[in-house]
Order: structure tokens, then C-alpha cells, then sequence
């Protein structure tokens, strides 16, 4: 009877911000629309795909406040080896704005993972991945990302050799 006390107490004492974010059905709307997408037969559409066997349509990989102002940002992914070539799939990163409308911070071919560092305003460094063993990391600047750097698994590279 004590270990369920404690594991209630416990439970309630998780911060808001480590449980998992999710976005109403208007919200998942309004981001894959800041984003490009045209929905299609129920599915979010981006590129211009025709029907190739890469095709996957967009789905929202990542919802989390990943620059601390206490508004949800999302990561969707659409992949398609037509449409974006070698790297097979396409990020797109949105931001819920303080007016309840999203917008397109990034967007761009590869695998977009955020990294633990920061560039201005706390956004998260963002590393671009795809084929290869040397990445691009982009860093805000407090307008866009740019390119900061090349890692792989953490570790400075050079993408020609």
C-alpha cells in the first residue's frame, strides 16, 4: 500500500514539460499547412510525388517546445526519393506563433534531429542527416538557420573527406 502512495506522489511530481507533446486535430492542420502541405484522400502532401514506391506521406515526427518559450514546436517529415532526392525524405520545422497561427521556421532534404546545443534565442542546433558519415549542424542566428558546423556522432568532420 506505501510503494502505490509513493508512486502516485511520484507520478504527480513530473514536470508538465517531460510529458509527451501533442497537438489538437485544428493545430496538426495549422502546422502542416505553415508547412506546405495540401491534404489529399486524408493524407498531407508536400511534394509532387507521382506515385513512385518511395512515398510516404507527411506525418508529424516530433512535437516538443524546443526553443523554451513555452509553445510547441513540430518536426514533419515527408519521404521520397523522386522528390528529394539521394536523402529519401524532407523536414519541415514549425513554430506555433504567440497569435495561435504556425509558421515555417526551416525546411530542407535530410533527417532533421535537434541537437543539445544552442544557437540564438535557445533554439536547438539542428543537425541534417542522410547518406554519408559527415553531417551539416545549422544554428540560428535569431532570423535563420544557417550551416555551423559538420559532426558525426558529435564529433567535428569535414564532408569532403
Amino acid at each position: 500500500m506505501r510503494k502505490a502512495v509513493v508512486l502516485t506522489c511520484l507520478s504527480l511530481a513530473v514536470p508538465a514539460a517531460a510529458q509527451p507533446a501533442t497537438l489538437t486535430p485544428a493545430d496538426q492542420a495549422a502546422a502542416f499547412t505553415a508547412a506546405g502541405f495540401t491534404r489529399v484522400d486524408g493524407a498531407w502532401h508536400a511534394c509532387e510525388d507521382p506515385g513512385t514506391a518511395s512515398y510516404t506521406a507527411g506525418a508529424i515526427e516530433q512535437v516538443a517546445d524546443l526553443n523554451g518559450d513555452g509553445r510547441p514546436e513540430a518536426i514533419i517529415a515527408e519521404h521520397s526519393g523522386y522528390c528529394y532526392g539521394m536523402q529519401g525524405s524532407g523536414y519541415m520545422l514549425v513554430s506555433k506563433r504567440a497569435d495561435g497561427g504556425w509558421q515555417l521556421v526551416t525546411s530542407g532534404s535530410g533527417i532533421l534531429t535537434p541537437l543539445q546545443t544552442k544557437g540564438a534565442g535557445g533554439w536547438p542546433d539542428l543537425e541534417i542527416g542522410g547518406p554519408g558519415f559527415c553531417f551539416a549542424v545549422e544554428r540560428w542566428n535569431g532570423k535563420a538557420y544557417q550551416l555551423h558546423r559538420h559532426e558525426y556522432e558529435g564529433k567535428p568532420c569535414r564532408p569532403d573527406g
